[in-house]
């Protein structure tokens, strides 16, 4: 009489990863718990950090007011230019307040905040990248990812434009006469729509990135990741939060960029305290050395 043999044991055998495990596995930064009214707090603490050294946060601002105002002169005419010049404002923002989150990072530290922190933060990416574990690279190509996002973005509302405006758009006028206040079509509501699709996924990928970046020993695809994590865990808080950087982004743009010289340096800071209170990075190494309190 024969037996049947047993089944083969395949319990040596490695089990796919689940998505779940594969997460873990790139040791991502826990979301801390925050309640529907933060991103209001973030901004009172922004605008603390701007008392604490006025001189070199509005200084930001000024730049980016200047910047704004220059384009602005020489597109007035041009419509697209002007509207890559806005979009890339928008999109490339968070990169260009990183000295305002190394600000923000000293006066929690009780360290120094003046102009040679600003220079070290611009510049020590330079002196690290032999070292990858601690380099600053991951911020330019954060930085490049969000460059090309905005360049996909004015390349794609430009077709779209283009394909549907009853004529040619080659001033903002004819933006606002033909695509603004045309009753006939639905092409100005489809390009908004457009625009927040496109924006959507940027915002998600970037709200706690840089900040994150500039503060731990972490790559790209981790700040990346982490950020997506906070928007998934708090979903109306970051909607409420993109909602405020949108609106005071566009007040400081409509007032001939002059509320940028406030509205930038306050946005920085606040995106700051955003990303202090919403990951937990106890467990992740810090990318610099703490320098004296003063």
């Amino acid at each position: 009489m024969t037996h049947a043999s047993p089944p083969p044991d395949d319990s040596s055998d490695p089990a796919p990863d689940d998505p779940p495990s594969q997460l873990k596995r790139l040791n991502l930064p826990a979301v801390l718990p925050i309640d529907g009214k933060q991103p209001l707090y973030w901004l009172s603490l922004g605008l603390k950090d701007i008392f604490h050294a006025p001189w070199l946060s509005l200084a930001h601002g000024l730049v980016m007011a200047i910047g704004g105002g220059l384009i602005t002169w020489l597109a007035h005419d041009r419509f697209w230019l002007l509207a890559s010049a806005v979009s890339g404002f928008l999109v490339v923002a968070p990169v260009l307040a990183t000295s305002l989150y190394a600000m923000s990072r000293a006066i929690e530290r009780n360290e120094a905040v003046n102009l040679r922190l600003l220079f070290k933060t611009w510049t020590q990416w330079q002196t690290l990248q032999n070292n990858e574990a601690v380099s600053y690279w991951c911020l330019v190509r954060f930085g490049v990812l969000l460059a090309l996002a905005g360049t996909g973005w004015v390349l794609t509302s430009s077709a779209l434009i283009t394909l549907l405006a009853p004529v040619p758009i080659h001033t903002p006028m004819d933006f606002i006469h033909h695509v603004v206040l045309n009753t006939d079509s639905y092409l100005f509501e489809l390009w908004l729509m457009l625009g927040g699709l496109m924006a959507a996924p940027v915002f998600a990928s970037s709200v706690v990135a840089m900040p994150l970046l500039l503060d731990r020993q972490l790559n790209t695809l981790q700040a990346v990741l982490t950020s997506w994590k906070v928007v998934l865990t708090h979903p109306m808080p970051m909607v409420l939060w993109a909602f405020l950087i949108m609106g005071l982004s566009l007040m400081g743009i409509l007032s001939l960029f002059i509320g940028l010289i406030v509205i930038v340096p306050l946005l920085g800071h606040a995106s700051w305290h955003a990303y202090r209170a919403l990951v937990d990075t106890r467990d992740v190494p810090e990318r610099m050395p703490r320098q004296e309190a003063v």
